[in-house]
């Protein structure tokens, strides 16, 4: 009679059995949709984006008679929008930060990595449910800002429509963008573990760098300054192609690679060091 074999224990650190990508996604969408800071940051969001939409309409409105010809030409339905997304994107991004940073200042992240021993399973399933959310929420909130400010501009004629050239895809791009924010910040977060130093590097990444970047000197200066963050993903709000910005897709384009490197940072350092 022979023994049965013995069972193989599972390495330290790892579960005894393979936790499916599904189970992990349930497990985040749960998380994001019962912490109340999810529900507040996203109401913050809304509310200065359509809040500053309203305001810089009604500002570009008073205006408009004192405008030099190169502001009036350069004007469109977007702009008001555009303004007011440099105080919202901090917002978003700052809710990208909480998602990841606020597991590590409870100690829950040592929990989550001990269920999900596979870390990118970990770190891909938030980042999913995390940009779903964002996207969702951020196209929705960028169409009532554009319906918020029409019939302020149309006091004095600026007002356009949906269906105008360019203006769906900076409506719904807008959205896009949001999301992208939101998981670069989130990248941000894994790679500092601290919320207030990965908020503050968020702001100065999406905020200072832009303004930095006017200071350049030269032609070399303002193809920098193109590429800058949020220099490159602003360019998806213009109707049409700035003169000192990157196309639209290709400046979005160029806001996706920065945060694709940066989320492949953060895994590479989660994998090698202890949560």
């Amino acid at each position: 009679m022979t023994a049965a074999p013995a069972h193989r224990a599972a390495p330290p650190g790892r579960s005894a059995h393979r936790v499916k990508f599904g189970h992990v996604l349930a497990a985040e969408w749960t998380k994001i949709r019962t912490v109340k800071s999810t529900f507040w940051t996203l109401l913050a969001g809304a509310v200065v984006l359509i809040g500053f939409t309203a305001l810089w309409a009604l500002a570009f409105s008073a205006t408009f008679d004192q405008m030099t010809d190169t502001e009036r030409a350069t004007f469109t339905p977007m702009t008001p929008i555009q303004v007011a997304f440099y105080f919202a994107m901090v917002v978003f991004g700052a809710l990208g930060v909480l998602v990841i940073t606020a597991e590590y200042s409870t100690g829950m992240i040592r929990t989550a990595l001990t269920s999900v021993p596979r870390r990118a399973h970990y770190l891909a399933a938030k980042t999913l449910v995390l940009a779903l959310v964002v996207l969702a929420v951020g196209v929705a909130v960028t169409f009532a800002s554009f319906f918020v400010a029409q019939p302020i501009l149309a006091g004095k004629g600026l007002d356009g429509s949906i269906g105008d050239p360019g203006v769906l895809r900076a409506v719904v791009g807008g959205g896009v963008w949001l999301m992208l924010i939101a998981v670069m910040a989130l990248a941000l977060g894994t790679l500092l573990r601290h919320t207030a130093g990965s908020i503050v590097l968020v702001f100065v990444a999406l905020f200072v760098l832009g303004i930095a970047g006017g200071f350049l000197p030269g032609s070399w200066g303002a193809t920098v300054n193109e590429y800058l963050p949020s220099n490159a993903g602003s360019a998806i709000l213009a109707p049409a192609r700035q003169p000192d910005q990157l196309a639209p897709w290709t400046g979005l384009a160029v806001f996706a690679i920065y945060t694709v490197v940066l989320l492949a940072a953060a895994l590479v350092v989660m994998e090698r060091r202890d949560a």
